[in-house]
Protein backbone atom coordinates (compact mmCIF):
# COMPACT_ATOMS: atom_id res chain seq x y z
CA UNK A 1 0.00 0.00 0.00
CA UNK A 2 1.44 3.41 -1.46
CA UNK A 3 1.82 5.97 1.76
CA UNK A 4 -0.65 8.20 0.06
CA UNK A 5 -2.97 5.64 0.31
CA UNK A 6 -2.34 4.91 3.52
CA UNK A 7 -3.00 8.40 4.67
CA UNK A 8 -6.16 8.61 3.03
CA UNK A 9 -7.46 5.64 5.34
CA UNK A 10 -6.41 6.95 8.26
CA UNK A 11 -8.37 10.03 7.68
CA UNK A 12 -11.61 7.51 8.07
CA UNK A 13 -14.21 8.10 10.10
CA UNK A 14 -13.91 5.26 12.71
CA UNK A 15 -16.97 2.78 12.56
CA UNK A 16 -18.22 0.54 15.67
CA UNK A 17 -18.73 -3.15 14.78
CA UNK A 18 -20.46 -5.04 17.31
CA UNK A 19 -20.27 -8.93 17.29
CA UNK A 20 -19.88 -11.76 20.23
CA UNK A 21 -18.58 -14.58 21.13
CA UNK A 22 -18.42 -17.09 23.98
CA UNK A 23 -15.12 -17.30 26.26
CA UNK A 24 -14.36 -20.73 27.73
CA UNK A 25 -13.79 -19.79 31.32
CA UNK A 26 -13.49 -23.70 32.10
CA UNK A 27 -10.25 -23.59 33.07
CA UNK A 28 -10.53 -20.23 35.39
CA UNK A 29 -13.14 -22.10 38.10
CA UNK A 30 -16.77 -22.77 38.68
CA UNK A 31 -17.31 -19.50 40.38
CA UNK A 32 -17.51 -17.90 36.78
CA UNK A 33 -19.44 -20.81 35.04
CA UNK A 34 -18.78 -22.68 32.07
CA UNK A 35 -18.66 -19.64 29.63
CA UNK A 36 -19.84 -16.12 29.07
CA UNK A 37 -21.14 -14.53 25.71
CA UNK A 38 -21.06 -10.79 25.65
CA UNK A 39 -20.39 -8.03 22.92
CA UNK A 40 -17.49 -6.94 21.88
CA UNK A 41 -17.36 -3.60 20.27
CA UNK A 42 -13.96 -2.97 18.05
CA UNK A 43 -13.68 0.22 15.74
CA UNK A 44 -13.34 -0.99 12.29
CA UNK A 45 -9.97 0.83 11.99
CA UNK A 46 -8.66 -1.50 14.74
CA UNK A 47 -10.61 -4.66 13.23
CA UNK A 48 -9.09 -3.92 9.76
CA UNK A 49 -5.60 -2.77 11.10
CA UNK A 50 -5.56 -6.42 12.70
CA UNK A 51 -6.94 -8.45 9.63
CA UNK A 52 -4.46 -6.47 7.73
CA UNK A 53 -1.52 -7.34 9.37
CA UNK A 54 -2.51 -11.11 9.08
CA UNK A 55 -2.83 -11.13 5.61
CA UNK A 56 0.47 -10.13 5.39
CA UNK A 57 1.34 -13.04 7.90
CA UNK A 58 -0.61 -15.17 5.86
CA UNK A 59 1.47 -14.09 2.67
CA UNK A 60 4.79 -14.42 5.11
CA UNK A 61 3.86 -17.86 5.92
CA UNK A 62 3.59 -18.77 2.01
CA UNK A 63 6.85 -17.55 1.50
CA UNK A 64 8.53 -19.42 4.14
CA UNK A 65 6.62 -22.91 3.01
CA UNK A 66 7.97 -22.00 -0.81
CA UNK A 67 11.48 -21.28 0.71
CA UNK A 68 11.05 -25.10 2.19
CA UNK A 69 9.84 -26.44 -0.69
CA UNK A 70 12.49 -24.87 -2.94
CA UNK A 71 15.23 -26.24 -0.73
CA UNK A 72 16.39 -23.20 0.35
CA UNK A 73 19.25 -22.86 3.37
CA UNK A 74 17.95 -23.83 6.63
CA UNK A 75 19.39 -20.40 8.06
CA UNK A 76 17.66 -18.06 5.45
CA UNK A 77 14.25 -20.03 6.56
CA UNK A 78 14.98 -19.92 10.52
CA UNK A 79 15.56 -15.96 10.15
CA UNK A 80 12.02 -15.94 8.23
CA UNK A 81 10.02 -17.77 10.91
CA UNK A 82 12.27 -15.63 13.46
CA UNK A 83 10.33 -12.63 11.56
CA UNK A 84 6.86 -14.57 11.25
CA UNK A 85 6.61 -15.36 15.39
CA UNK A 86 7.66 -11.14 15.65
CA UNK A 87 4.69 -10.55 13.61
CA UNK A 88 2.81 -12.71 15.40
CA UNK A 89 3.33 -11.28 18.67
CA UNK A 90 3.16 -7.59 17.63
CA UNK A 91 -0.95 -8.62 16.41
CA UNK A 92 -1.18 -9.80 19.88
CA UNK A 93 -0.14 -6.84 21.72
CA UNK A 94 -2.86 -5.14 19.25
CA UNK A 95 -5.08 -7.91 20.55
CA UNK A 96 -4.42 -7.24 23.37
CA UNK A 97 -4.12 -3.52 23.85
CA UNK A 98 -7.71 -3.20 21.94
CA UNK A 99 -9.13 -5.86 24.71
CA UNK A 100 -7.51 -3.70 27.56
CA UNK A 101 -8.90 -0.38 26.06
CA UNK A 102 -12.33 -1.45 25.06
CA UNK A 103 -13.41 -4.77 26.63
CA UNK A 104 -11.67 -4.61 30.02
CA UNK A 105 -13.08 -0.96 30.01
CA UNK A 106 -16.86 -1.81 29.43
CA UNK A 107 -16.75 -5.20 31.78
CA UNK A 108 -15.47 -2.38 34.47
CA UNK A 109 -18.20 0.11 34.00
CA UNK A 110 -21.20 -2.99 33.68
CA UNK A 111 -19.78 -4.31 36.55
CA UNK A 112 -18.75 -7.83 35.23
CA UNK A 113 -14.82 -6.83 35.42
CA UNK A 114 -14.21 -10.16 37.87
CA UNK A 115 -15.60 -12.44 35.11
CA UNK A 116 -13.43 -10.78 32.11
CA UNK A 117 -10.83 -10.49 34.20
CA UNK A 118 -10.33 -14.04 34.44
CA UNK A 119 -11.26 -14.57 31.29
CA UNK A 120 -8.12 -12.90 30.46
CA UNK A 121 -5.55 -14.37 32.69
CA UNK A 122 -6.60 -17.50 31.15
CA UNK A 123 -5.67 -16.70 27.82
CA UNK A 124 -2.69 -14.95 29.35
CA UNK A 125 -1.64 -18.35 31.20
CA UNK A 126 -2.14 -19.86 27.72
CA UNK A 127 -0.23 -17.53 25.40
CA UNK A 128 2.46 -16.40 27.85
CA UNK A 129 5.31 -19.06 28.22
Amino acid sequence: MNRSHQLAEDKLPVAREEHSHSHDTSNVGDRFGDSSTHPHVHSEESLRSIVNRLSRIEGHIRGVKTMVQESRPCPEVLVQIAAVRGALDRVARMILDAHLTECITRAAQEGNIEVEMAELKAALDRFLP
